[in-house]
């Protein structure tokens, strides 16, 4: 209990993680739950051409996993990594509360029924219940996959893994595809979530301004450890 204890007081990032959480689920409960009676159908010819694909799905429910490894090994490995990603991840997470908040949206993309009766479209159904196809641009599915695959790009443990980023990147891209093969995003909100993931990447990983924010972070950590 005490070795728990210490690594909790020594991993702060866990807490930061914790806190936006119990921020932002409810909010997005809500979003979920509440009635919609008109709302922004987001479309884009391209949809119409991208064929259903039910493999894909395993890509989709790896995103999980994608996630939460990339994130913790950060908080783990390399704090001054996690707080980048992390700030880069709950941007986009905000962002994109308000703007389901604002303008809600959806899309009627999903098939009617599907063509073949197998585990894939099965777990495919489940995701279909369990996620309503409102409240999807950006695509945070998109934009977390492409801050996991930069926490793990920066990572200073995974400096010279080459073999690592290039499983990363092949996830990452992996997983975008599955938004569109799933039929669970359109093309807009892949590019939207592409789109800001362009503009927070040098405000998060490449600024002075997050530099000095870093900085003071260490700073602070370290006075709190003496």
């Amino acid at each position: 209990m005490e070795r728990i204890k210490k690594k909790l007081s020594e991993n702060r990032g866990i807490w930061v993680i914790v806190i936006y959480a119990a921020f932002y689920l409810p909010w997005f409960i809500w979003l979920e739950k509440r009635t919609l009676t008109q709302y922004i159908v987001i479309h884009m010819a391209v949809d119409d051409i991208i064929p259903f694909c039910e493999y894909f799905i395993v890509f989709y429910y790896i995103w999980f996993l994608y996630m939460i490894a990339s994130i913790a090994y950060c908080v783990f490995t390399d704090h001054e990594t996690f707080y980048r990603s992390f700030f880069f991840i709950a941007t986009g997470m905000t962002l994109f509360l308000l703007i389901s908040t604002i303008f809600p949206n959806g899309h009627h993309l999903r098939p009617s029924g599907f063509a073949r009766d197998n585990i894939f479209t099965m777990l495919t159904a489940f995701i279909y219940r369990s996620d309503t196809p409102t409240n999807i641009f950006p695509s945070i599915h998109v934009y977390n996959a492409i801050g996991a695959h930069l926490a793990i790009v920066f990572n200073k443990k995974l400096k010279n893994n080459r073999a690592v980023k290039v499983i990363s990147l092949f996830t990452c891209i992996g997983i975008i595809l599955s938004t569109v093969f799933l039929k669970q995003h359109s093309m807009y909100d892949v590019l939207g979530a592409i789109v800001l993931a362009v503009g927070m990447y040098p405000v998060c990983f490449r600024s002075e301004y997050m530099d000095r924010l870093i900085a003071k972070s260490k700073h602070k950590e370290a006075e709190r450890l003496v």
